[in-house]
């Protein structure tokens, strides 16, 4: 038996209830995993309150890191006793221990501690994917402009060490002069406080009026369309999170005074082979082992203090990576 957190119904952070589950053998193509560390991630929120629904009961958490405790039939890149870390489907990280498909799961390098391991995969992978496969329709050269908002965030503050390290120029927003500054001592060009700011106003000034060549937006409903108005003609709207609720239903008229792109992206549909996943894993197990990018972890939870976890990360009181201790 092993505490997990469970819920057996959608709604708010009072449903995460921490319950002990039985875990068994792992199957063909499955491993067991003993979590020393446990992402959390604003899709776990999505999933607990029914915006991304499931069915019940549902132990929640996509991301981990820990040890192998047994392996099934057919797995050959991992056996018991390997450091191992992963993001993905099904469900199921909040928890001391789990069967998991072992496809999505890659050997964690000695270089990278388990905490580090499990706050960056989501992360890191989302802003490897963003920055290297979202690309506008000419792709992204150094010097460029980039609008990335939510800069302070686990995501944020990952991809503004990249895009620094890619030689973008990313405009960040962020939601107070701390996290502002968060953003800008991690690599971004420019930072706006979007509480204080009109941050379609701030870009036009800031690229002298050219706009930027794509805004990965994870806010959703609260900036979709003054980020319209950031883009250049025939630039990229990079839509990949709800934080603040989903983008209404609108024309598709309003993207054609600049012939602007528009995509809706979710990690799992790059992540979603065992060799895509340890290539994505390669590349940031890379940037992370050189120091080039940093994991910034700034909140630690107690499993059993999953509630509390939550509501910080719904009231915005989080920044940078946050992860659970089982």
């Amino acid at each position: 038996m092993v505490r997990a957190v469970r819920i057996d119904r959608h709604g708010g952070p009072e449903e995460l209830q921490l319950v002990d589950l039985e875990v068994g053998d792992p199957g063909p193509g499955q491993i067991r995993i003993r979590h020393r560390a446990i992402g959390l991630n604003y899709i776990d929120v999505y999933q607990r309150s029914g915006l991304y629904p499931f069915p019940m009961p549902l132990t929640l958490g996509m991301e981990g890191a820990g040890v192998v405790e047994a392996v099934g039939e057919g797995v050959t890149h991992l056996k018991e006793g390997d450091r191992a870390v992963y993001c993905g489907s099904p469900p199921g990280s909040y928890s001391e221990a789990r069967l998991i498909p072992a496809a999505l799961v890659c050997q964690l390098p000695d270089a990278i501690s388990f905490e580090t391991g499990a706050a960056m995969m989501l992360k890191g992978l989302t802003a490897q994917y963003l920055l290297k496969k979202t690309l506008p329709m000419e792709g992204l050269q150094q010097g460029d402009f980039v609008l990335f908002h939510a800069a302070a965030g686990g995501v944020g503050l990952i991809a503004c060490q990249w895009a620094r390290l890619l030689g973008l120029r990313l405009i960040a927003t962020a939601g107070s002069p701390e996290k502002c500054q968060m953003a800008l001592d991690h690599g971004a060009s420019h930072a706006i406080d979007y509480r204080q700011e009109d941050f379609a106003a701030r870009v036009a000034e800031i690229t002298g009026g050219q706009g930027v060549k794509v805004v990965y937006d994870s806010v959703g409903k609260d900036t979709f369309d003054k980020s319209l108005e950031c883009l250049r003609p025939f630039g990229l709207m990079a839509s990949f999170g709800n934080a603040s609720g989903p983008v209404p239903p609108f024309a598709p008229a309003s993207l054609a005074k600049k012939s602007l792109y528009l995509t809706r992206q979710t990690l799992f549909n790059h992540y979603n082979t065992r060799e895509r996943a340890q290539a994505m894993a390669d590349d940031l197990f890379s940037v992370v082992a050189s120091g080039e990018v940093k994991i910034d972890i700034h909140q630690r939870y107690p499993l059993a203090d999953v509630q509390q976890a939550h509501r910080e990360l719904e009231a915005r009181k989080t920044t940078g990576c946050s992860i659970l201790l089982p």
